[in-house]
């Protein structure tokens, strides 16, 4: 493993406390009094991970567009989507970027997380992956076989999408829980027979340890990410918002058409080789789109999928989620 792979991949749980500190110490100074709502004063406080936001804060022309409005943004990163949204739920941060899975564990536990954007569909960015001398050839012949993936993350539902479309049941192989870090030393260690995996996770894969593509999620789920707020804020702050996605999207715009020179912003970002993230960027569909009744209607999906599975306590209603108007 390369030195930059070693980094990006430190254990789950080390990232998951550093990540609670930081929501817990954000949620003691800011949950009383939103900064937004102190009388004279605005404020964007972005949460971001290491990705595309990285780029947009270190251009500062959020900064710029918001400085004529009297809004101050202010940074700060998480290392993982779920204390990223415990930070909105206690009123820390105002706008970010996650995944598909976070926010239905988030409105599952009351967050006030309202959908601001999503990305267009991006399937090509998650797939099953096995060893390359693998007899593993079709879906069909994961029947019975080990098969590591995250719990509770959107690999999990693409599994269970994955599986149905080939005639075959969730219980028909074997589930492992692990962590991406300890999923991928199983991997390499050959006692995972199988792995549902994210870029830049699956590039790495395949770029460090020679990983085959069984098949990626197209035709299974979508993949999108989202952009997001709360039901307070884009009530008081819907300018604001809209400048934030507007920038956005000229990150996303610049990339798609840069993707050799983006591919080397977010090695620097990631802490990843070049060939990794070129591997993850080339395979990328850039563009934002507003959030339709489709689009919360596939994440409902995924959220009656969780609930059938147990790893959300109650059945939710994705549609009170909904913008109160489009962003975009």
């Amino acid at each position: 493993m390369t030195t930059s792979t070693s980094k990006f991949s430190a254990t789950r749980r080390q990232l998951l406390a550093a990540g609670l500190a930081t929501a817990a110490s954000l949620g003691t100074l800011g949950a009383s009094s939103p900064a937004w709502a102190q009388s004279g004063k605005r404020v964007l406080r972005v949460g971001h991970q290491k990705g595309w936001l990285s780029i947009l804060k270190q251009r500062g022309t959020l900064e710029k567009r918001l400085a004529p409005l009297g809004v101050q943004v202010t940074w700060t990163e998480f290392t993982a989507g779920p204390v990223q949204l415990e930070a909105l739920n206690v009123g820390s941060i105002d706008f970010g970027d996650v995944g598909e899975a976070p926010p239905i564990f988030a409105l599952a536990a009351g967050a006030p997380l309202t959908y601001a954007a999503a990305t267009v569909p991006r399937p090509e960015l998650e797939a099953v992956i096995v060893p390359k001398d693998s007899p593993i050839r079709t879906v069909a012949d994961l029947k019975g076989k080990r098969v590591a993936f995250n719990k509770g993350s959107n690999v999990q539902y693409f599994l269970v999408k994955l599986l149905e479309r080939h005639g075959l049941k969730y219980s028909d192989v074997q589930t492992i829980f692990l962590s991406p870090p300890d999923a991928r030393a199983a991997f390499e260690r050959g006692s995972v027979d199988a792995w549902l995996i994210w870029d830049p996770f699956l590039a790495a894969a395949q770029h460090t340890l020679g990983a085959r593509l069984l098949t990626d999620a197209q035709g299974s789920a979508s993949n999108r990410w989202y952009y997001f707020t709360s039901r307070d804020y884009i009530a008081h702050n819907a300018d604001v918002l809209r400048i934030a996605l507007e920038e956005v999207k000229t990150i996303e715009a610049w990339a798609a058409a840069n993707r050799d020179a983006a591919a080397s912003e977010l090695a620097s970002v990631l802490g990843l080789e070049k060939p990794i993230t070129q591997l993850y960027v080339d395979r990328i569909q850039f563009g934002l789109t507003p959030v339709t009744p489709e689009i919360l209607a596939e994440q409902q999906a995924i959220a009656d999928t969780f609930h059938a599975l147990k790893l959300i306590p109650r059945k939710i209603d994705l549609s009170l989620a909904a913008p109160p108007a489009s962003l975009l």
